[in-house]
């Protein structure tokens, strides 16, 4: 996969070049690219934005330096920008991270590290120009996305935590990828809790059964606590997750929690306890 970022702040995605991210752009698992976008300016100043129309307060980036950093980036790759037929038959993807976009999950990420390209654009101040992604359109596949319900001073941040999500997902950038599959999300639960030695720590037990040696009952246990643990900290996760297949243990175990299972969905019952 090759993936770029445009910044104004480069040194901000510096983070890029550690641990396993860092590890798989060494051993050529992933191409990453970080452009600073006032290298796309043509004014002696380096300008990237400029006052709003209509009015209000902060700046807004300039359209042109933005598509001249699109377009470098999209010829770079392969992509073609001038209507012709050859390059990629799929666009790239430019991912703009914006408090206004579609929220960033687990199922996302997953769709997006089977993609040949990424691109990120990190805005700053009060966003960029919308012509941008109108125009971007033509050329990429454009997908605002949001962390969650919160304004950060620029995209940065954002594209640290995606960039790590997706890349991680890559064959290889994992060492064990059976990781993957037990992880929070990756089946729309939360992952069950996890212990390690000693078994004994300042007067606190590993549970039992973690010790038992029994395969199948550790099994049921680490499921039934994604049901504990999804239910309490994330219930609206619940929500959406398919239990028409769930077995009569696992059933029992929502039953406990307080949910029956109506038309293949999870149903909290009203006063949250157990059925009669």
């Amino acid at each position: 996969m090759r993936i770029d970022v445009v910044s104004i702040f480069p040194e901000y995605l510096a983070p890029l070049e550690l641990s396993l991210i860092g590890k798989a752009r060494q051993d050529g698992l992933l191409e990453l690219n970080v452009h600073d976008l006032r290298t796309f300016t043509t004014d002696k100043h380096r300008t990237v934005d400029d006052t709003p129309y209509g009015g209000g307060a902060g700046m807004v980036m300039k359209p042109e330096p933005w598509a001249q950093a699109l377009e470098s980036i999209a010829a770079a790759g392969g992509a073609d920008t001038e209507g012709g037929s050859h390059g990629p038959t799929k666009k790239p993807v430019l991912i703009v991270p914006s408090p206004a976009g579609e929220r960033f999950n687990q199922a996302l990420a997953c769709e997006l590290a089977e993609e040949e390209q990424l691109v990120f654009a990190c805005g700053r101040y009060e966003g960029i120009d919308e012509r941008v992604m109108e125009w971007a359109a033509g050329h990429f596949t454009v997908r605002p996305l949001s962390l969650g319900d919160y304004v950060l001073n620029g995209g940065e941040v954002a594209v640290l935590a995606m960039v790590e999500a997706i890349g991680r997902l890559l064959p290889g950038v994992v060492g064990n990828p059976e990781s993957l599959v037990e992880e929070s999300h990756s089946d729309g639960l939360l992952e069950y809790p996890v212990y390690t030695k000693p078994s004994s720590w300042r007067d606190r037990e590993v549970p039992a059964v973690l010790l038992s040696g029994n395969h199948g009952k550790i099994a049921q246990w680490r499921r039934h606590e994604q049901f504990r643990r999804t239910a309490e900290r994330r219930p609206d996760l619940l929500e959406e997750f398919d239990a028409g297949n769930l077995s009569r243990a696992d059933r029992a175990a929502f039953g406990e929690l307080g949910y029956d299972v109506v038309d293949g969905r999870l149903r909290r019952r009203p006063d949250g306890g157990l059925p009669d």
